[in-house]
């Protein structure tokens, strides 16, 4: 019996570090949107890019042999040129890019994640907090640079669940939104966009608002859409018929995921409801693997936040006093778990 076994999956998974940090190495590079303009030689990409020739071809027919890039020929002459994937997602001047994640996995949580077997022995954040003695949101924001780079990944990892969730949620009759946590103020933009009676609240800390701002008067809803200032645990949340957190509840331990549903239904008039848009693992924790990944993400990033799944919530919703909840299938791991009051 042992014959017909195989160490393969086990070999590729224990090296996947090995592609991922090719592909994240190729986004850092501008590879992707080097390419947008069309096919390029091995030659012409490594003066572009500035690459020492040892990394050509390698580097190239490694992004080849995983799927990322095509190629025409062979030898010094072979023309390289994206995938429809990366020629969508991948370019920065495509408004697909989801490439802001890729950047900030790179810069940030691929060194991170090489101390996990420590966060599994301590129950301890291994992010910046490890050697400044700082929470992550703090270190964060006093660096706009970086502030910008992670707004920027939300937006990419998260568009597509916005938009998914402002075609498959009944909005007709619901007036207004509240977003708690609203980044850059991309889902009050996407579901105002698609339904425009409409009018949308994005809700962050000071520095995060301003930015929002500045996207919500570039995609021309300023009239219906509006950023204003928030601290999610020190302040009231505005009153409001439907209530959204996109990627928030999982950053957070229980006592306060519990503190900020509470906060949704007091702010909540009869018949509103709050929306929570995460990774949710399926209720048998067996299948998600990317929802899994998450909550030892924040394992990493935080310690004690953790990632869910739509039983733990409707649990935690019954308990705050929503009487009916669902959970709404969005994109890939991504749904959207919906607590009625």
């Amino acid at each position: 019996m042992t014959a017909s076994l195989s160490p393969d999956r086990i070999l590729q998974t224990g090296t996947a570090f090995w592609g991922s940090k090719a592909l994240l190495s190729a986004v850092e590079l501008g590879l992707f949107t080097a390419l947008a303009d069309g096919p390029r030689t091995g030659e012409e990409l490594r003066r572009q890019l500035g690459l020492h020739p040892r990394a050509v071809p390698d580097f190239l027919d490694t992004l080849l042999a995983l799927g990322f890039l095509r190629r025409e020929g062979r030898g010094e002459q072979a023309a390289y040129s994206n995938t429809p994937e990366t020629q969508h997602f991948l370019d920065r001047g495509s408004p697909a890019y989801i490439g802001g994640m890729l950047e900030m996995a790179n810069a940030r949580l691929y060194p991170f994640w090489g101390d996990l077997t420590e966060a599994l022995r301590t129950g301890q954040p291994q992010n910046e907090i490890k050697h400044s003695g700082e929470p992550m949101f703090a270190k964060l924001y006093e660096d706009p640079a970086r502030l910008e780079q992670f707004m920027a990944a939300m937006s990419g990892i998260s568009a597509g669940n916005f938009s998914l969730l402002a075609q498959k949620f009944d909005f007709g009759p619901y007036r207004t939104l509240a977003d708690i946590g609203g980044a850059t103020g991309q889902l009050s933009c996407i579901v105002a966009a698609r339904h425009p009676h409409l009018r949308c609240t994005t809700l962050d800390l000071p520095e995060v608002s301003v930015i929002a701002g500045r996207h919500i008067e570039r995609r021309g809803l300023a009239a219906r859409v509006q950023a204003r200032p928030l601290d999610f645990f020190r302040d009231d949340f505005p009153q409001a018929d439907v209530i959204t957190m996109g990627m928030i509840l999982h950053d957070w331990n229980l006592e306060k995921k519990l503190q900020l549903m509470r906060k949704a239904y007091a702010a909540l008039p009869a018949g509103g409801c709050l929306i929570a848009v995460d990774n949710l693992i399926d209720d048998e924790r067996r299948h998600n693997a990317f929802g899994l990944l998450m909550s030892l993400n924040m394992l990493i990033e935080f310690g004690d936040a953790f990632d869910y799944t739509g039983a733990d919530f409707a649990g935690w919703a019954r308990e705050v006093g929503f009487t009916r909840t669902e959970v709404i299938p969005l994109a890939g791991p991504g749904s959207a778990a919906v607590a009625y009051k």
